[in-house]
């Protein structure tokens, strides 16, 4: 009588050990693929941030009034009146809408 427990409960606890290590492996890969989800997202919220700011500067939505400091800007630098680095810093004031 003894004999047949033995077989019996060692294959009860190798069946729990492996269904017990089978459901870990799971949650681990569920926590790993929701981590990376989490990744992706942030990823795609800072791609969009990135890109967001980069478009008005295309000069799609400059005001004429912008339009025409740009053009006085780049007449002093070509008559020499403005160096290259005075010409950039006053050209991104006028950009930035400053």
């Amino acid at each position: 009588m003894f004999a047949r427990r033995r077989p019996l409960a060692r294959a009860a606890v190798v069946g729990g050990t492996a269904y017990y290590a089978g459901k870990k492996g799971a949650q681990s890969a569920q926590r790993e693929a929701d981590q990376e989800a989490r990744l992706q997202d942030l990823e795609a919220q800072q791609y969009q941030q990135q890109a967001a700011p980069a478009a008005p500067a295309g000069g799609g939505g400059m005001s004429e009034d912008s339009m025409a400091k740009l053009q006085q800007l780049a007449d002093l630098h070509k008559q020499g009146i403005l160096t290259d680095a005075e010409f950039e810093v006053q050209k991104q004031k006028i950009l930035q809408g400053m």
